[in-house]
């Protein structure tokens, strides 16, 4: 990819004690996050420099996000983030890059406590958000019915941008039993269409690199939205 580097992020750690003063930086690939709380966090560097970042956030320390647009903000995860790690291999490189993940509490969960994190929120993924919601609430809806529940949510303003990078984040606001009766309000109003016959209702499948693909150029988002 070209130019890749100009969609890059810079996660930087700093910690000054009696004995020693640590300040360390790694790149982000994607980060989803809401204000301060840190939801997701893709890094890469060396070795010491991952590890370092990983005790950090076990930790419970915080850091310093510099978004592409040169923007910085202080972001942390909280008690009890999950973290996963792996390895690079780059053509021509000596050695490996190490590979770090880590994921807030609230994004393990995801999709009970009333949120819903999307990674990409956008008119051409609305039907895989629908899907996603679907699937994390265990709803028994059918996929025509995303735009106009979707839809009304944003107008009530319950579906929300979050801060990101590599990504288009948001989290929809609602419990199971909200969009339960969200669903009966609208097919009382027939806005809401019924499979012409019984059966088992057919969803179209999707793959992870549909959740990670972006149709346009990424860059940082950041802010909220109501339509």
């Amino acid at each position: 990819m070209q130019n890749a580097h100009l969609r890059l992020g810079r996660l930087q750690y700093t910690r000054n004690t009696e004995k020693t003063n640590t300040q360390i930086s790694v790149h982000v690939d994607h980060y989803i996050g809401n204000g301060e709380r840190a939801h997701l966090l893709s890094v890469f560097g060396g070795d010491a420099e991952v590890g370092a970042i990983r005790a950090a956030i076990y930790e419970k320390h915080t850091f310093t996000l510099a978004f592409p647009n040169g923007a910085t903000k202080r972001i942390g995860f909280g008690p009890d983030a999950v973290c996963y790690s792996g390895s690079l291999s780059l053509r021509g490189a000596k050695r490996t890059l190490r590979h770090l993940v880590a994921v807030s509490t609230s994004l393990v969960a995801n999709g009970t406590a009333g949120q819903t994190f999307i990674m990409n929120l956008e008119e051409t993924t609305k039907d895989l958000t629908w899907a996603t919601v679907v699937s994390l609430l265990g709803l028994p809806a059918d996929p025509r019915w995303g735009n106009a529940v979707l839809g009304a949510m944003r107008k009530d303003k319950l579906i929300r941008r979050l801060d990101g990078i590599g990504c288009y984040p948001a989290v929809v606001i609602g419990t199971r039993e909200e969009f339960m009766k969200r669903m009966g309000q609208a097919r009382s109003m027939n806005l809401l269409p019924f499979p012409e016959k019984n059966g088992p209702v057919v969803w179209p499948q999707y793959t992870i690199r549909d959740a990670l693909t972006l149709e346009e150029k990424q860059e940082e988002c950041s802010g909220s939205v109501s339509g």
